[in-house]
């Protein structure tokens, strides 16, 4: 127990240190209200099982060791995520353009989701550094000890991600009269985003 406490303290650290995974939960629900912003947490929670399944694979440590495959990840998040910053610049109305009654479109935003946090390099240096050294062979099969690592993950990003998500939206409420407002803060989600792409594309640069 003390060893899934340490651990649990290690992935609420991790996922609650603002990065893409956070920037896209807090943009999808800006823009199109609590469902969307739901619908994203969703895809991040199913993104950290395939971390979890690569994890217990090896693939994480295979990405290590070829510094060129992990620095071809860190690029194509960060084209994504930049990519969405911009489009979301370019039309800030569309922060507001919806109201709260427009179907939030589930699976284009879970999928979206799921492709950004499959690209974020955090969750990869996670699950080299810290995933592997939870996993005991001598203890028993390791499938079951990475289920229950997963679990805990899982509940991590819910609550942090979660919150954003119905923070944001009722922001996006309170905001819902004030056309200057939404342009501000959507300008401001988008230079996150933006923001985050550049310290993605700087860290595979230096790397």
């Amino acid at each position: 127990m003390e060893t899934l406490w340490l651990f649990a303290a290690l992935a609420f650290g991790i996922v609650i240190l603002p990065g893409m995974d956070m920037a896209y939960v807090l943009a999808s629900a800006l823009s199109r209200g609590r469902s969307a912003g739901l619908a994203a947490v969703a895809g991040m929670v199913a993104g950290g099982a395939a971390h979890v399944l690569m994890g217990t694979l090896g693939v994480g440590l295979v990405l290590q060791l070829f510094p060129a495959a992990f620095n071809a990840v860190l690029v194509a998040g960060a084209i994504y995520v930049g990519w969405m910053g911009w489009s979301l610049w370019r039309s800030p109305a569309s922060l507001g353009g919806a109201t709260t009654s427009t179907p939030a479109g589930f699976a284009p935003t879970f999928l979206r989701a799921v492709a950004t946090c499959l690209l974020n390099p955090k969750a990869y240096l996670f699950m080299v550094a810290v995933f592997p050294q939870f996993l005991r062979p001598d203890q028993g099969p390791v499938l079951p000890q990475a289920i229950v690592l997963g679990a805990i993950i899982a509940a991590a990003q819910a609550l942090v991600y979660g919150g954003v998500a119905v923070g944001a939206s009722g922001l996006r409420a309170t905001l819902a009269r004030s056309a200057s407002a939404q342009v501000a803060l959507s300008r401001t989600v988008a230079a996150l985003l933006m923001a985050v792409a550049a310290w993605s594309l700087l860290h595979a640069w230096q790397g």
